[in-house]
């Protein structure tokens, strides 16, 4: 599975926003739609504490995800499962301090031939009320969700989690350079009522009008990549 920018920064947003809402003493996560395992590895990295259950229902990125995460120095941080995060079984049995997802972008849109992308991208798999319904019976009462959206489906967004008695802290909103448009937003949220903390947002752009990676692009990143 292809690693993405957007995703990369997620990562390295999520992981600030934990130490911002001095969250970093929660130790244990729920990382939904693992993918490659970007996001897991990325936290374990910054937070060697925590412990994380990354679920993806694809075999195939399951198996990336295993490997990557043994690969690592994290691989006893880090437990890969491939299953379904709407089984019964695996959301009536945990609780989370911390949840992460990267959900499926294209819902209600054209429909690829390719069974596995509809699967990663499509409504195939998890919708996302769904996975706002799974965040809200799993996330312990003072824990935090983080969730990477297309700007598009902010209103959407916004309507399903308050649907689900939860409320957004903070939003970033993405752009991929300073010369375009928002075309990702970051969501970070909490059960409603359960802290009395005010609404807050912010924006990032990814490249400056001359196609190089921004000031805070890089501030975020910097520990990650090896060549910023």
């Amino acid at each position: 599975m292809k690693v993405t920018t957007d995703g990369c920064l997620f990562g390295a947003w999520v992981a600030e926003r934990i130490k911002d809402e001095k969250a970093i003493n929660n130790n244990n996560c729920l990382d939904i739609g693992t993918g490659t395992g970007l996001l897991s590895l990325m936290l374990a990295q910054k937070f060697p504490a925590m412990k994380f259950d990354a679920i993806e229902i694809n075999e195939e990125a399951a198996e990336q995800a295993e490997e990557n995460v043994t690969a690592s120095p994290w691989k006893e941080n880090i437990s890969v499962i491939h299953g379904d995060a709407k089984d019964n079984a695996f959301t009536t049995n945990r609780h989370y301090d911390i949840i992460i997802s990267n959900p499926p972008f294209y819902e209600n849109e054209l429909v690829s031939p390719d069974e596995k992308k509809n699967i990663a991208h499509h409504s195939g798999g998890l919708l996302l009320e769904e996975i706002v319904e799974i965040i809200s019976g799993v996330l312990t009462p003072e824990g935090r969700f983080y969730l990477l959206l297309p700007y598009k489906r902010m209103t959407e967004a916004g309507l399903l989690i308050e649907k689900y008695q939860l409320a957004v802290t903070h939003s970033t909103l993405v752009s991929p350079s300073t010369q375009h448009g928002y075309f990702r937003l970051f969501v970070a949220g909490k059960h409603k009522g359960s802290t009395n903390e005010p609404f807050s947002k912010d924006e990032i752009a990814v490249k400056d009008s001359n196609g190089e990676y921004t000031t805070a692009f890089i501030s975020l990143l910097k520990e990650y990549y090896l060549y910023l």
